[in-house]
């Protein structure tokens, strides 16, 4: 017996054929035309959306499209109307329909413009359906609302489940419930060359919601335009998408993961934005630094993965979306692996972009916990993480599915099942090693001893060369990971790009893992496959197994960059510049896998969030990566290095350059250095 299909109505939308009007924690999707029609449509604040469509009438009918303008802060839908007795479109009667989102708050504004020789008479309505539903239900494509009253108070319509309420008002129409439904109404005589308009306009309270809209001026500098189109197109984009992202918690401003699904703060995804945003400035580091630390672990907690000091995985208003099947986590959630770490390594580097020393120093308390909690998981060696509660993943790093945490069939291990508590990550090693490195340099600058942690990073290295290269194929590289029993898991994956640049490796050794990148078993054409596509494993549509994350290939092009591979760097930036012009400036989440010699554009992915926070701060090592590489020339047999330089340090030569810079000290910037071998401290 098959189960009854679902109805279409109930399908969800894919973001990438959608439109969003955004300003977080407030989001409206729609189709291009402005209309909801179903799915995953609808305007939701925080995790709940609170109407499932609004529908734009004339005489009871709706009107043709004709274009849509995605605009700084709002978006402007334009049609004309229809001939009721032939359906046929009327040129010289137009109507705009402009959406502006504010923090908790939606408007729809709709004016008709009469362009014919006569006057018009007609009734104009905006139909709002309200809808209280979780999101993670509405993500399902099973909407779960609940019971709510809706009732008119004065010029007002208010809904409310007892918790959160929305009230709808208009400026110029009348309102109404008729059938459950929120009518705004007006009836207008429109002459020659006139107009008249209607608005719906919706406001949001909900006491539960952790996090509000960031008010923040100027969150990031202004990236100077490169003359290259397609990358500045996708920085303008990409600039305007991170405004409209930025929530605060009490603590300054952070970028939510990602829309429509991660509207709140996901740790991850927060820490690592910012690391790549910090040429533009330190801002967002302090304001996610200081998020978290508010929230780092003080006691053990078995029910939400608490340790002290711990930072937290992400804050939800209910429980989050289940992390494998029958397994949904707390709504403060803690059981994931990297937080921690990144924590510690965006503190090091946002000083050394400028962050004061006295903002650190406020931080030490937490920084001398996060240590504490990363020697704490490193009890034989290598940053492993025991499963909690039966909550979280094995590997809890950013691999976070079962598809890409199993040991290969060639070591004789459980291909089709997890690895066991216990596994320890390639990536989660070169995590661990720069966290040591970087918080032994913050220790000695607040006055502390820093010389434990420079030895435990070296013993780091040690045993990480012994235990997890491979060799396959006549490739030598680094396993994916090491279960429990310290066997190896030999699948080639982009998770070895993050360890260039993290001191983990040797400057030979980094030689070999810039190499493997730029193999077409890794390298798309646009970006970094999570897994080479001769795996046994490997699906280009597959999240961890084939994909294409640009953060991923970011990371590998940041420490391509602070290594001293600026060709390698470049020929990764390439990539992603190419797909994010594919994608009009708004790079997804997470894309295809599919090569450059498969499609000529990349393959969107279903249900990827988009825009998202750290897709769309990769822009900033791509463009640092050509920028470098189009730099002054250098003499062949140079070697070209990018190092930070701290505001407190000399000034470098520049490159070719016959005197020494005069340029003002402030923020820490970038330079171009001819470089005897890569530094293994920062």
């Amino acid at each position: 017996m098959h189960d009854e299909p679902r109805r279409n109505g109930s399908r969800p939308s894919l973001p990438h054929t959608e439109l969003v009007s955004l300003a977080a924690p407030t989001q409206a999707w729609s189709a291009d035309d402005g209309t909801m029609p179903g799915g995953s449509h609808g305007v939701f604040h925080g995790d709940w959306r609170y109407v499932r469509g609004i529908e734009l009438l004339l005489d009871r009918s709706p009107t043709a499209h004709i274009s849509t303008a995605d605009e700084p802060g709002r978006t402007v839908f334009r049609a004309v109307t229809v001939d009721p007795g032939t359906s046929r479109p009327i040129p010289r009667v137009s109507v705009e329909r402009m959406r502006e989102i504010s923090p908790g708050g939606m408007v729809e504004r709709v004016t008709l413009i009469n362009g014919r020789d006569e006057p018009i008479d007609t009734l104009l309505e905006l139909v709002c359906e309200v809808e209280l539903a979780p999101m993670s239900t509405v993500r399902a494509g099973e909407p779960g609302p609940v019971a709510i009253e809706l009732r008119l108070e004065g010029e007002q319509a208010v809904a409310t489940d007892g918790i959160r309420t929305l009230r709808a008002s208009s400026r110029g129409g009348e309102v109404r419930i008729e059938d459950g439904r929120v009518v705004v109404s007006q009836r207008v005589h429109v002459v020659p060359d006139d107009w008249a308009g209607i608005t719906l306009e919706l406001a949001i309270v909900d006491p539960t919601l952790p996090v509000h809209g960031a008010t923040c001026d100027e969150p990031c500098d202004e990236p100077e335009p490169s003359g290259r189109p397609a990358l500045d197109r996708w920085t303008d984009r990409a600039m305007g998408d991170l405004e409209r992202l930025l929530l605060d918690a009490g603590h300054g401003a952070f970028p939510a993961a990602g829309a429509p699904w991660h509207m709140t703060m996901v740790a991850r995804d927060a820490l690592i934005a910012c690391r790549l945003l910090l040429p533009l400035g330190t801002q967002l580091a302090e304001g996610t630094l200081r998020t978290l630390a508010a929230r780092q672990g003080v006691q053990f907690d078995a029910s939400t993965g608490e340790e002290p000091g711990r930072m937290l995985h992400e804050m939800r208003q209910g429980v989050t979306d289940a992390l494998r099947p029958g397994v949904e986590a707390p709504p403060v959630y803690a059981g994931s692996l990297d937080p921690t770490p990144l924590w510690i390594v965006l503190l090091h580097d946002a000083w050394r972009a400028g962050l004061p020393i006295e903002a650190v120093r406020e931080l030490r308390t937490a920084l001398h916990a996060a240590l504490f909690w990363l020697r704490a998981h490193t009890g034989d060696g290598f940053l492993r993480c025991p499963e909690e509660a039966g909550l979280g993943l094995s590997g809890k790093g950013w691999r976070e599915q079962p598809e890409g945490l199993r040991l290969s069939a060639a070591h004789g291990s459980r291909e089709a099942g997890l690895v066991g508590t216990g596994m320890a990550t390639a990536q989660a090693q070169g995590l661990a090693c720069r966290a040591a490195v970087a918080g032994a340099a913050l220790l000695d600058a607040l006055g502390d001893d820093g010389s434990g942690w420079l030895a435990w990073a070296e013993q780091l290295r040690t045993r990480f060369r012994e235990q997890f290269w491979v060799e396959r194929r006549g490739m030598r590289f680094p396993a994916m990971a090491l279960d429990a029993d310290g066997h190896p898991d030999d699948t080639l994956v982009s998770d070895i790009g993050q360890l260039i640049g993290t001191t983990l490796l040797s400057r030979v050794e980094e030689a070999e893992v810039a190499r493997l990148l730029l193999d077409e078993r890794l390298s798309s054409g646009f970006g970094l496959r999570t897994m080479a596509s001769d795996a046994e494993r490997y699906w280009p549509l597959a999240h961890y197994c084939g994909a294409v994350w640009p953060h991923d290939t970011a990371i590998a092009i940041e420490g391509l960059l602070r290594s001293g591979f600026v060709a390698d760097a470049r020929a990764l930036a390439e990539q992603l510049e190419r797909a994010a012009d594919a994608f009009g400036g708004r790079m997804p989440e997470v894309y295809g896998g599919f090569g450059l010699d498969e499609t000529p554009t990349p393959i969107p992915y279903p249900g990827a969030c988009s825009p998202q926070a750290w897709s769309a701060a990769s822009v900033v090592p791509v463009s640092m990566a050509l920028r470098a590489a189009a730099e002054a020339e250098l003499p062949k047999d140079a070697e070209r290095l990018i190092v930070a330089v701290p505001p407190s340090a000399p000034e470098p030569m520049e490159i070719n350059a016959h005197t020494p810079s005069t340029r003002p000290r402030g923020r820490a910037h970038l330079h171009l250095v001819t470089s005897a071998p890569a530094p293994q401290g920062i």
